[in-house]
């Protein structure tokens, strides 16, 4: 893939992978770094891209392991606590009911409901994407579809 080629992508893929990157962290500032972040890594390794025609889904692994990275450095907890989550200068965040909702699920559940429903992946692209099997994603999307279901009727 040449260079010009990855500029397109990442013009084609910028809405995708800032969705992505929301399902997983907790506000805009962290999602746009990692989405950057991703970006220029993905740029950095683009000779370690084997078939072109699986761009997308390498860019997409790379902005989730970098989201990972993320909650990690920062020691956050998969499950948000009760309320709104608050900046540090204590400013609220106003989400959907949906991402609140999405924040409550713990990190298994996370990312495969937000690859499959959010972006359209198939079961098998977010097997190779998570770097697990079909059979473990698709208990992940029922387990996860179960407890998302769960936490949204207790909120309304």
């Amino acid at each position: 893939m040449t260079k010009q080629q990855f500029a397109q992508l990442v013009l084609d893929s910028t809405d995708s992978l800032y969705r992505v990157s929301r399902g997983i962290l907790r506000n805009d500032a962290e999602c746009e770094d990692a989405v950057w972040e991703a970006i220029g890594i993905g740029f950095a390794r683009l000779d370690t891209l084997r078939q072109d025609e699986y761009a997308r889904t390498w860019l997409t692994r790379i902005l989730i392991h970098e989201c990972y990275r993320v909650l990690r450095q920062q020691k956050l907890r998969a499950d948000m606590p009760e309320g709104l989550e608050q900046h540090p200068a204590g400013e609220k965040q106003n989400y959907s009911d949906l991402y609140d909702a999405l924040k409550k699920l713990s990190e298994r559940y996370r990312a495969p409901i937000v690859l499959f429903y959010l972006e359209g992946y198939s079961v098998r692209e977010i097997a190779d994407i998570l770097e697990c099997t079909e059979g473990t994603v698709k208990s992940w999307l029922s387990r996860g579809r179960s407890k998302l279901k769960k936490i949204l009727e207790e909120e309304l």
